[in-house]
């Protein structure tokens, strides 16, 4: 290794991306990605835990903002619409790291055991908003009906973004939430 460089985290999560793309997830061993990235593999472990956590980085940044959401809903509205504002939440935090969530959705597409480790991350997200919407006094089921339902809407709007960028991720938030007003009214 040579001089030192500032921000390895950066440049890891960099490396991830572009080995996973170029060579598959699969195929990239933690050594590849620290020399990508101009670092020891001890250096790796100081920032993940292992390869697959540098594509999960910051879902603790994105839960929290769609809890602080959730909580700060306007009390008159229903489980449903503050289940919504948390997911309308994560759209800036997802938007800043724009370019890193598509390629990201991207290499996790392409691979089985990191669709199901999303898989858990949603669900997680899921529980979370239950719980969020319990500490708002939303009896069971409607809890976790409406904690899942948001899970839905982030999923599909976050898909729809992934394909269509030009708009932004709350208005297809929005617009998948229009869609399942459609499908129920009548």
């Amino acid at each position: 290794m040579g001089r030192w460089e500032p921000d390895a985290r950066g440049r890891l999560t960099r490396a991830a991306l572009e080995l996973y793309a170029e060579v598959g997830y699969e195929q990239t061993t933690v050594a590849d990605l620290a020399a990508r990235a101009g670092v020891t593999e001890r250096t790796f472990f100081r920032h993940f835990a292992d390869k697959r956590e540098v594509l999960f980085d910051g879902s603790d940044r994105l839960l929290g903002a769609i809890l602080d959401a959730v909580a700060a809903a306007d009390p008159a509205v229903g489980p449903v619409d503050a289940a919504v504002a948390g997911m309308l939440a994560a759209a800036p935090v997802l938007e800043e790291r724009g370019d890193f969530a598509r390629r990201r959705a991207a290499v996790v597409a392409a691979n089985t055991s990191l669709q199901e480790r999303e898989l858990l991350k949603l669900a997680s997200m899921g529980s979370a908003v239950a719980q969020a919407l319990r500490d708002r006094g939303v009896p069971e089921p409607a809890a976790g009906l409406a904690a899942e339902l948001a899970v839905t809407v982030f999923r599909a709007g976050f898909e729809r973004w992934v394909l269509d960028a030009t708009r932004g991720l709350a208005r297809h938030l929005r617009d998948v939430v229009a869609d399942l007003r459609a499908l129920t009214a009548g």
